[in-house]
């Protein structure tokens, strides 16, 4: 018994499929028309052909087929003749069926022509009429249109994604929404509690689900239930992850789908998901809506005069603004969304009473990178000398994907190395492979380039270690990373605002590596050319969007919604003015480093021919050959620390 049963179950199980019912039918239509009177198997015979067999007598059956033509039956002695043999030899032909066609033209002539026959010949044939049409026929008439449309049927089903059985209304089904329902039978698992940081957005959505657990408290005071929430902010700083956690803390009907969703290649097709979203989300309610990247639809109308998908992509829109904030909108739904492009959305999208709130998701601070780490390295296995805080103080600038990209990163470098736990230097090495690049071991590297390289990054450490306001170096190489030759790594300070001094030394700093070539080479490289992009960049900055040049004055010529792309919002006289500030300022800064490094060239010597020897140089070494920096306030604790901030070389 149990052989028989596993030989049962080892038996694979027949599965439906559409395209079984396509095909049965096409081959039933074939065979039908096989089976039919012949027709596909009869010969058309000429006027000369036919008269020839009408007066030899061996027509045993003439069939005149709707007053149009005839079909030839053949008598069976007749059948044994020699110019009959092919055809009956023919797979088409049975016992019975006509044999040939013959198209008479006129039908008053040709009963004339058969009458005169039999009065001048002995013929004894049958002529019969059938005015009757068949269905198969009438079906067969229309084959080449069945088969065009079940051809459209299989495209179409192919292009909406279905196949089979399951997916064979997927065609009918191109209107309905896509988005994915998460509910009690398909519950989130993610909380607040995985989200670490983001204090202050976290605060705001957990208070968009205590509006949905407890609506009463907020409605009995006669306030309002908000309709929507926009999360905003760079790229990898968890707006999704805020919304996972929305999902697995509010424990009702959560829809999630992405702005390219709505988009498809028929018209009309956007504002139909819209409209079937929404009108789930109401069947459901109280729940919630999240699109993700809303930029996708959410873009400002009338900017572009171009048709045809852009009209499309705004229907969606109206129908969107329709759904949120429009007659007959008082369902309890709220709708969260995530965009990096704010700046890019219709106005109508983000007034209130549709998006009530923007949340803004920022890069996290040293205490939330800490938490941040906290929660990537749970599934590591750690060595007893890694230091979270420290890493926290290192990361500046980093986004939650950029900590757990460094942590998986840091794992690989420490299986690759075959360690049984991931050590600190481990996500050191981490950092440099994720901002500097692949090490480049076997580059070839002449030695006159290697010491020009050398002088370069000796120049940067130099100048940025002799002033005040620029970021305190912590590490320096010569190593090839990536597309650079070297680099020398900072530790950039948490500053909420800049001041202009500030903006100057760095300016200086990063302009250290060109200057230390012109003083010990009197000579000058292709080597600055990110340099030089950083400090263009920075002086154009200062000039017209912070005003912080005195002869252009307190005004800025920075549009935060994007409408000066292709309009100079300044005059010819004031670009011109503006280009020769710029050009002042950064040759300001190039001498003030070419003085700095002339008067310390002899410890810049000294410590290019370090960097020449070991190639990767430390805070300790500077200190070495500098001395401790005078107006330098806090102490870094580590000084073999990884690069944050780098200056891309040669």
């Amino acid at each position: 018994m149990s052989n028989k049963n596993n030989n049962k179950a080892n038996v694979p199980k027949f599965k439906f499929n559409l395209y079984w019912i396509y095909g049965a039918l096409f081959i039933a239509l074939i065979g039908f028309q096989f089976l039919n009177s012949g027709d596909l198997a009869s010969k058309s015979l000429s006027k000369n052909k036919f008269d020839e067999i009408l007066r030899e007598n061996d027509i045993s059956k003439i069939l005149i087929l709707n007053n149009s033509g005839a079909q030839i039956f053949i008598k069976e002695e007749a059948l044994k003749k020699e110019k009959y043999k092919k055809q009956t030899k023919s797979a088409f032909y049975r016992p019975g069926t006509p044999m040939f066609e013959y198209n008479f033209g006129d039908l008053q002539n040709f009963e004339n022509q058969l009458k005169d026959a039999k009065k001048n010949y002995t013929l004894d044939y049958d002529l019969k009429f059938d005015e009757r049409t068949s269905m198969l026929d009438q079906v067969f008439s229309f084959l080449p249109f069945i088969i065009l449309i079940g051809i459209w049927i299989f495209f179409m089903r192919r292009m909406s994604g279905g196949a089979g059985g399951a997916g064979g209304g997927q065609i009918f089904n191109i209107g309905k929404s896509k988005a994915k329902l998460f509910d009690k039978d398909t519950k989130v698992k993610t909380s607040f509690k995985d989200v670490a940081g983001l204090e202050g957005a976290k605060e705001e959505v957990q208070e968009i689900v205590d509006f949905l657990k407890n609506p009463e408290k907020y409605t009995a005071l006669g306030g309002k239930i908000p309709k929507g929430a926009l999360l905003v902010g760079p790229p990898g700083t968890g707006k999704t992850l805020l919304a996972k956690a929305v999902a697995g803390e509010a424990e009702v009907p959560f829809f999630s789908l992405s702005g390219s969703d709505f988009v498809e290649m028929f018209v009309g097709v956007g504002a139909s998901r819209v409209r079937d979203l929404f009108k789930q989300a109401a069947q459901k309610s109280p729940s919630i809506i999240f699109i993700d990247e809303i930029d996708a639809i959410g873009r400002a109308r009338g900017k572009n005069s171009m048709t045809g998908g852009n009209d499309e992509r705004e229907n969606t829109l109206n129908q969107l603004l329709t759904e949120m904030d429009g007659f007959g909108t008082d369902t309890n739904v709220i709708v969260l969304a995530a965009t990096n492009r704010a700046d890019v959305l219709d106005s109508a999208l983000m007034r209130a009473g549709r998006f009530d709130r923007q949340i803004y998701v920022d890069l996290p601070d040293i205490r939330e990178r800490k938490e941040i780490f906290e929660v990537h390295i749970k599934p590591l296995k750690l060595a007893d000398d890694v230091k979270i805080g420290f890493l926290a103080e290192q990361t500046p600038g980093f986004s939650g994907a950029d900590i757990a990209n460094m942590c998986n990163e840091a794992a690989l470098i420490a299986a690759r190395n075959n360690k049984k736990a991931v050590h600190h230097q481990d996500f050191l090495d981490a950092v440099d492979r994720i901002v500097g690049g692949l090490e480049k071991k076997n580059k070839v590297i002449t030695p006159k380039e290697k010491k020009t390289i050398a002088f370069h990054e000796a120049g940067h450490a130099t100048v940025s270690w002799m002033l005040e306001h620029a970021a305190p170096l912590v590490k320096v190489t010569i190593v090839p990373r990536g597309q650079s030759l070297g680099a020398a790594w900072y530790l950039p300070a948490e500053r909420m605002i800049v001041q202009t001094e500030q903006m100057l030394d760095e300016m200086c700093a990063t302009l250290g590596g060109r200057a230390a070539e012109k003083v010990i080479f009197n000579k000058i490289s292709t080597g600055a050319l990110s340099d030089l992009e950083k400090v263009t960049k920075q002086a154009r900055a200062m000039v017209t969007v912070y005003g912080l040049n005195e002869k252009v004055g307190n005004i800025t010529y920075y549009d935060s919604a994007g409408n000066d792309t292709f309009v100079k919002p300044y005059s010819e006289k004031t670009a011109k003015t503006i280009d020769e500030e710029i050009s002042k300022m950064i040759e300001a800064q190039y001498v003030r480093a070419i003085e700095l490094l002339k008067v310390h060239k002899d410890k810049l010597t000294v410590l290019a021919e370090l960097l020449l020897e070991k190639e990767v140089i430390f805070k300790k070494d500077l200190e070495k050959i500098f001395g401790k920096r005078p107006f330098e306030k806090e102490e870094i604790k580590e000084i073999e620390t990884p690069p944050v901030e780098k200056e891309k070389e040669m």
